[in-house]
């Protein structure tokens, strides 16, 4: 008999009824399905359906999708005390470099840009981002008074 072995039951589907779904196929197809955690196995030994296997299914999947919900949950909690705090949320705006530094970081495409390549070249060479190459452009040009 041919076996797919998970983890746990939230590895195999978010909602119940697209695991018991995927059970039933598998079944169909002569697959059990077997999880770790519990050690449960979805066909018995002479290729019938575990009836037992179908009630853990249908707990566990259920467990699954409400430890996802408490989760979002907390995290939409923690969010919303941290802007009540003012902690400034997300990543910082633009570098932390100063300009010497950022040149000496990127002077592979300071040395591609001197050559005469074009932005986008000079990026598809270095192996950067076409924005980091501007940046370098413009921070390369000096200070715009």
């Amino acid at each position: 008999m041919k076996k797919i072995l998970v983890h746990e039951v939230s590895r195999v589907a978010r909602k119940n009824s697209v695991a018991h779904r995927f059970v039933e196929t598998l079944g169909e197809c002569g697959v059990s399905l077997y999880w770790h955690a519990q050690s449960i196995e979805t066909l018995l030994p002479n290729g019938k359906r575990n009836p037992a296997a179908g009630i853990m299914l249908a707990l566990l999947a259920e467990m699954a999708v409400s430890e996802v919900e408490t989760l979002r949950t907390r995290i939409k909690s923690g969010l919303d005390e941290a802007r009540r705090k003012g902690v400034k949320l997300g990543r910082p705006f633009g570098t932390m470099l100063d300009r010497d530094v950022f040149l000496q970081k990127h002077r592979d495409v300071l040395r591609q840009l001197k050559a005469g390549q074009s932005v986008r070249n000079a990026a598809k060479i270095t192996g950067k981002g076409v924005s980091t190459v501007q940046r370098v452009k413009a921070l390369a040009r000096g200070p715009r008074d």
